[in-house]
This record gives C-alpha cells, structure tokens and sequence, in this order.
C-alpha cells in the first residue's frame, strides 16, 4: 500500500515512524552500519547516497554513527514519495541533499562514495533488480550494500504477529507480512547479482531475518 500515490500524508508520517522503531528495535540499523563499515575503510570523508530513503531513518542512524567516529559525512537521499521526503526534511536534520525522483532519472555532478538501500528491494520485480544492482554499481566509487529481508515463515508468522499487538499504522499492518513474503533466500540474490554480471559480493544472514548484500567496487 506504500506505493500508492493516493495515501494521506498523516499515514505515511506514521508508516514512517513506526519503520525507524522496527529499525531500531529489530536490528535494522545495526545491519546498515554493518554493511556502511564493509566499505568505508579509514576514510575520514563520505557521501552516502539512499535510494528509496523514505523518512530517512537509515541516513540518521549513519550520520550518528560517523560523527562519532569522526567521520565528515554529507548524504544524498533519493524517494520517488514526496510525501516520504517532506517527512525527512521534517525530521531529520541532516547535511543532505533530498531528492524527490526515481532514483534512475538522477545525474550526480559528483558520483556518491557509497550508495545503498534498505527494505526497497522486495518492492520490485526481478526484471527491475538487476538494472537496478548493475545502476548502483556503476554509481557508487567505493561500491554498494543492500539491506533487505529474509523471506522465511517463521518471519511471516512473526512480524504479523507484532505488527497486529503493537502497530497504530494500517500501512504497516499491512505491507510488513506482504514485505516479507516478498523477500528473499540466499539462493535469488546469487542469482540476481549473477544475472547483473556482478561475480564479486558477500551475501550475509543477520538478525532479524534480515540479508546484508555487499559489493565492494574497488
């Protein structure tokens, strides 16, 4: 229902308030910095680009984790949402630059360090992905992570249980078991990162159900 263009903008605010708790209490975040870790090296200066950003709860998260360790850090958040950008730029007050388009029509001046997703990739086909792995290999200096779910019944059974205990939001109640049934195994991201011509990668299970996709371009 997300990916509608006729919900109320109250309703995505909420959708996106109730997906940083999910992040933050399930292990989202944490498997973000992972994947951000594998690339950035001892580099002292970052852009990081999101494509499908949403309320840009991962770039926060980010963007905490690199002031600590002293990490100068400017972001790139691409939502083809208006109403999901409006709520980031609400939000979360964070050196970016907000972009509301289809992360395909944007031209970088300056290609970003690194470009990632997270909870994006199970709202497309497969004829969609592969253009989209080999997009964000060809932009991305450093290379690229994913960030996405585990297709398995017991994180069906799970999420739909929680979600219907402790969700106030119809969006998530909705989309969080249909997430999940549209997620992956180990054996499709093998498959699609094959199918883009990428042969180098790491595909990694982490909790909660969760697979951490990492291509490193250098």
């Amino acid at each position: 229902m997300l990916d509608r263009d006729d919900i109320p903008f109250e309703d995505i605010r909420r959708n996106m308030q109730e997906l940083n708790v999910i992040n933050t209490w399930l292990g989202g975040h944490r498997i973000t910095l992972a994947g951000l870790r594998r690339l950035v090296g001892d580099r002292q200066q970052l852009t990081v680009c999101e494509i499908g950003c949403g309320g840009g709860d991962n770039l926060a998260a980010i963007h905490r984790w690199c002031k600590k360790q002293g990490i100068a850090v400017s972001f790139i958040g691409i939502d083809i949402n208006p109403d999901c950008i409006r709520v980031a730029q609400a939000e979360r007050n964070l050196p970016c630059n907000w972009i509301v388009s289809d992360y395909r029509d944007v031209h970088f001046t300056q290609p970003p360090d690194i470009i990632f997703s997270s909870l994006f990739c199970h709202h497309f086909h497969e004829r969609e992905l592969i253009p989209q792995l080999q997009w964000m290999k060809a932009h991305a200096k450093l290379g690229f992570f994913i960030n996405d779910l585990h297709r398995h019944t017991i994180a069906w059974h799970s999420i739909r249980l929680l979600t219907r205990l402790f969700s106030n939001s119809y969006l998530v109640k909705n989309d969080a078991p249909l997430s999940v049934a549209r997620g992956f195994v180990k054996k499709d991201w093998h498959e699609l990162l094959n199918s883009a011509g990428i042969t180098t990668f790491s595909v990694e299970w982490k909790w909660a159900f969760r697979w951490l996709v990492v291509v490193n371009s250098l």
